[in-house]
């Protein structure tokens, strides 16, 4: 790939300005931190609901508290294998399974990042397709910053075989996060949707992601970022 040229692009994003925009359906605001109580991530999707966002993220204990709080009013996206996707084939799909089963409408699975470093591309593929198979829309989270470029570009093509709908960024767990040269590189890398997430902070760098080719955002901060 032409990493390059892609840097050269993401720069001239990085400099530009561009119009506001209504980032309410783009947002799926998260609340995924391991101390969150049930009363919090109970106000927490409550109010997401009333900022009318694209929909809450939540862990799988939480699933169901989230989907009686919001209703059908928004979208409920669960965690599989989070954060560090080195669990098993059965695990994840045991969860996934679960989630669905308490009103989660999407997944987010993390990949195992040590079979893609290892080379084990067939397995990384299966044990994403074991997830798809599930049959709601899966999104990829392969860990940008524990990833060279060519990494991230197996990555994406791995995701996109096994029949995910998008490639993710990042958990937000692990160091790094949403950078605009990522967002780039994934979208150019394959067909699938690209999820931004970690560290999205700031409107005015979130419409940057978008720019670039976010079509989704994860953050923690879909509050203050309107």
């Amino acid at each position: 790939m032409e990493f390059e040229r892609i840097k050269k692009l993401a720069e001239e994003i990085e400099k530009g300005k561009f119009e506001d925009l209504d980032l309410r359906g783009y947002i799926e605001n998260t609340i995924l931190k391991p101390e969150a109580t049930p009363k919090e991530v109970e106000e927490f999707c409550r109010k997401s609901a009333e900022y009318g966002f694209y929909g809450v993220c939540v862990n799988p204990s939480f699933v169901s508290l989230a989907r009686d709080s919001v209703g059908k009013n928004l979208k409920v996206i669960s965690v599989v294998g989070f954060p560090l996707g080195a669990t098993t084939t059965y695990s994840k799909v045991k969860e996934g399974e679960r989630c669905i089963r308490d009103g989660a409408d999407e997944l987010d699975m993390v990949i195992h990042i040590g079979f893609l470093k290892g080379g084990e591309y067939k397995r990384v593929e299966e044990d994403i397709n074991e997830v798809v198979s599930l049959g709601v829309p899966v999104k990829v989270i392969i860990e940008t910053s524990l990833l060279t470029d060519e990494e991230k570009v197996i990555a994406c093509k791995i995701s996109e075989n096994a029949g995910a709908k998008f490639v993710k960024t990042s958990t937000g767990f692990l160091g790094g996060g949403a950078t605009i040269y990522d967002v780039l590189l994934m979208k150019s890398a394959c067909s699938l949707e690209v999820k931004a997430s970690g560290g999205i902070r700031e409107k005015d760098f979130a419409i940057k992601l978008i720019k670039a080719g976010a079509t989704r955002l994860g953050t923690s901060r879909g509050f203050n970022l309107l």
